[in-house]
């Protein structure tokens, strides 16, 4: 199974951190097509080295197209700090069909995954 993982997680993040969130939920035999987050998350050194440690594509995406995504579990919190309800899911989501895994929150990193 082809899956796109969202990911939101705080400034400063570490490359491990968020390794170790998306392996905690990854569904077995998935393979990762994309790391996506928003763009401004994506020129996080910890965000950008995860994802060039798994050779996984990055994609960010700006708050709006993210906040365009209809998401079962948005957030006020985010939505005020950064502009839309959701990061993870809607990331996932926007490069993927339907959501396998939502948003899981491991530390400092958020993870949601579509396929």
């Amino acid at each position: 199974m082809d899956v796109t993982v969202g990911v939101g997680a705080v400034a400063g993040v570490a490359a491990a951190e968020v390794l170790a969130a998306v392996d905690a939920v990854l569904p077995a035999g998935a393979r990762v097509t994309a790391l996506a987050t928003l763009d401004v998350r994506a020129a996080e050194p910890g965000v950008a080295a995860a994802a060039a440690t798994r050779g996984w594509p990055l994609v960010g995406h700006p708050a709006a197209a993210l906040a365009g995504v209809p998401v079962p579990s948005p957030s006020a919190r985010v939505a005020a700090a950064v502009g839309t309800a959701s990061v993870a899911e809607a990331a996932a989501l926007l490069g993927g069909a339907r959501l396998v895994v939502g948003k899981t929150v491991h530390g400092r990193v958020t993870v949601a995954v579509a396929a």
